[in-house]
């Protein structure tokens, strides 16, 4: 039997209200700059929140900018994303322990895989430079199966003409083997006797040397100049260098090819590199070398078809999408020619913690590094905004500098981060992602756990991101500290965690939220999150414990509560049940709302009709109620990125009807059936008739009907105080109401 107050209907009405049906309902009435749910009603203070602190607060949520509500909603669809990559075996390999990065797998070497390798002959020379001459195994490993790159016939021309070529490539390209055929095409052409022999020049500097000239005539020289600033330093001498050095390849019939990356590229671009024979090389299809490899220059169409389809069932072409260097191709095609498992070959290749520790090992660069994290932290982000991020990481990394640095990342992505990609997805600029799915986390997690010098820059770095001004930008920069989270949760708990989650910024709080709802999600850090939600959520009454079970529950309402319900509601309780401090209670309405729009709607109902039972004053059923209320005035948005099935602009319990319908009108009841939640109570159901049916579409006002009618027909004063309202309400001078007037007659007609 519930406990009901007096049968006289409260005075006053809802008339004072502007008309809310004069505009569509707003999808927000959070005021700019206040987190919903947490506006404080004035300067926080230590202490416990009065009761009509508490609830004016949250009834004086009025209509404004909603950028801190579209924030949160954003974060939560972006960390739902997140997690489940995260989540998933993209590769055969589980991400989320460190023994990942135990051991290390090295893909270095040059362009070929197979062969007798490099000579073991002794080089000669002296003042002109040591050369070594290509053994015959080299020649045929790396000219009888070549696969012609774009543009190489242009290339062969420059050479045959200028007698000296700089080919420049990404490491790993085929820019050796593209050199060695280049001379032998070269010098077979140019009709060489007698010599004819490739070689190489061990010595690359030897060439700007004063007076320097080949050591055997009617040859070719291969040139390997190493990547990075140091390989290339001093090249940019070369095109002083360049008529005294072509005179001497002339002169005794010979030709060079000088191969590097994009440092020998910007080098030999200097004063007088016009005068520079250079080409780029484009890279060739790897899928393409790996069957030119395997089938040879013949092979039928159906024998293509045949290995193209085993390539892609062993997860080679997938493989060699997300890792394109030809090398690769080759590693994987000398696999099949000597019957080893290829399918495993091709998972060793794929395996994103050997691709971080492999990178990591060969690139400790502070540019380099810098816009791999931020590529890691910002991925599918744009050009630009990855780029601005990774040149205020690589300051954090390195001295100040009198001047702004001239860093060019885009140049170097081809050589130093091939496992990322730009995609012109449409207009504006490219966006950067990892051609693997899983890379950006690994990328992390290495960061965080293995460069221990580098972690403070970092998490400042981090931080700041929070405070961009661009809001995907702050979302994504959350969910990156959620993945840092899972790493070591103590740790980041001590460290970052609850701090952001006990911060005055509410934006701060947010991302504290996204952070734990991404750590929660994997199934061996769940439980970690899970108490230490309840830890925050049971704390005092100052200002600082409030806060963080304010984080607390919009945590709850989030991810985590989509996934384990009846937890979350469980924290709701803790960060709801505190006596006499009310100062909780707007954080916990709006974790319902969270939760509600996050498809859990039946145990949020439960618990609250559980703890609204004693239908009493007592602060439990005031709160619990004040919540119901509450979700039940928030209008639905479809960017809340939850399996929730609404109508934008409506409320969900009331555009979900008949779903939930029993547990709904019993809440109505008790909402209606005393003050202080009575004044309340009609006010919101004035809305629902007024506003909401309108938009919510047909059925909506007779599925409210159906409603008001079991909540009518409850024992005591329920029906007799419906139909004083809606009379009321019907033949209002200032706003009259149809479908108050609808539902009157409806309950006079309907209800025994």
């Amino acid at each position: 039997m519930s406990v009901e107050a007096t049968t006289e209907p409260p005075s006053g009405g809802t008339s004072g209200r502007s008309d809310p049906a004069a505009a569509p309902p707003a999808s927000s009435d959070a005021p700019k700059g206040a987190p919903e749910g947490e506006r404080p009603v004035g300067p926080e203070q230590d202490g416990p929140v009065s009761e009509s602190d508490a609830l004016r607060s949250l009834q004086e949520v009025t209509a404004a900018e909603d950028a801190e509500r579209s924030e949160a909603l954003k974060a939560g669809a972006i960390a739902d994303l997140i997690a489940q990559r995260l989540n998933a075996d993209a590769s055969g390999t589980r991400i989320g322990t460190l023994a990942l990065f135990n051991d290390t797998v090295s893909f270095g070497g040059g362009f070929h895989s197979g062969g007798s390798g490099r000579s073991s002959g002794r080089p000669s020379g002296g003042g002109r430079g040591s050369v070594l001459p290509l053994t015959a195994a080299e020649l045929t490993d790396h000219t009888e199966l070549f696969v012609e790159p774009e543009g190489y016939g242009s290339a062969l021309g420059l050479l045959r003409e200028r007698h000296l070529l700089v080919l420049t490539g990404p490491s790993g390209s085929g820019r050796e083997a593209a050199g060695v055929n280049l001379l032998a095409e070269a010098l077979v052409l140019g009709g060489a006797e007698g010599g004819g022999i490739c070689h190489r020049l061990l010595d690359p500097a030897a060439v700007l040397t004063p007076g320097w000239e080949p050591l055997v005539e009617n040859s070719g020289y291969l040139v390997s100049v190493e990547d990075g600033p140091t390989g290339a330093r001093g090249f940019d001498a070369l095109p002083r260098q360049l008529h005294a050095v072509v005179a001497a390849l002339r002169a005794r019939g010979c030709h060079l090819v000088l191969t590097g990356g994009q440092d020998l590229a910007v080098a030999v671009r200097g004063d007088g590199g016009e005068m520079v024979a250079a080409h780029s090389l484009t890279p060739v299809d790897p899928l393409a070398v790996l069957e030119r490899r395997v089938l040879g220059h013949g092979g039928g169409r159906e024998a293509r078809a045949e290995l193209r389809a085993r390539l892609t069932a062993g997860g080679v072409v997938a493989a060699l999408r997300e890792m394109p260097a030809a090398r690769h191709a080759v590693r994987l095609a000398a696999d099949i020619a000597a019957g080893r498992d290829v399918a495993a070959a091709a998972a060793a290749l794929r395996d994103p913690s050997e691709q971080v520790r492999t990178w990591f090992d060969r690139h400790r660069n502070p540019e380099t590094v810098a816009f791999a994290l931020a590529a890691a932290v910002l991925e599918d982000s744009g050009y630009l905004t990855v780029a601005e991020a990774a040149v205020k990481l690589r300051a954090a990394l390195t001295t100040p500098e009198p001047a702004p640095p001239d860093v060019r990342f885009r140049d170097r992505l081809g050589d130093e981060q091939q496992w990322i990609r730009l995609d012109a997805d449409g207009p504006g600029q490219p966006r950067v992602r990892f051609r693997n799915a899983m890379l950006g986390q690994v990328v992390l997690v290495y960061a965080w756990t293995g460069l221990d010098g580098w972690r403070e820059p970092l998490l400042a770095w981090l931080r700041r991101l929070l405070d961009h001004g661009d809001l995907e930008v702050r979302a994504r920069a959350a969910v990156a500290a959620g993945v840092l989270v899972w790493v070591d949760h103590h740790y980041a708990a001590h460290r970052f965690l609850t701090t952001w989650a006990a911060g005055e910024s509410w934006p701060l709080r947010q991302a504290a939220a996204t952070a734990l709802g991404v750590a929660g999600s994997r199934a061996d850090s769940a439980e970690a999150v899970w108490e230490l939600l309840h830890g925050w959520a049971r704390g005092g009454s100052s200002a600082r414990q409030r806060r963080l079970a304010g984080t607390a529950a919009n945590t709850a309402g989030g991810l985590l509560g989509r996934a384990a319900p009846e937890r979350a509601v469980a924290v709701l309780r803790d960060a709801l049940d505190r006596d006499d401090d009310w100062g909780t209670l707007p954080s916990v309405a709006w974790g319902g709302v969270h939760l509600l729009h996050q498809g859990q709607g039946g145990p949020l109902l439960d618990a609250y009709l559980e703890w609204s039972a004693p239908q009493d004053l007592s602060p439990m059923v005031v709160k619990s109620l004040s919540a119901f209320l509450f979700a039940a005035s928030r209008p639905y948005e479809t960017t809340a990125g939850g399996p929730a099935d609404g109508v934008p602009g409506v409320p969900l319990l009331l555009s979900g009807l008949p779903a939930h319908r029993k547990a709904v009108g019993e809440l109505w009841a008790r909402a209606l059936a005393r003050r202080p939640m009575q004044d309340t109570a009609l006010l919101a159901l004035r809305d629902w008739i007024d506003v909401y049916t309108d938009w919510g579409g047909p059925g909506t006002l007779d599925a409210l009907g159906g409603l008001l009618r079991d909540v009518a027909r409850r024992p005591g004063s329920h029906h007799e105080r419906l139909v004083w309202w809606l009379d009321k309400w019907a033949h209002d001078r200032e706003r009259p109401s149809r479908n108050a007037a609808r539902l009157h007659r409806y309950l006079t007609a309907r209800t025994t």
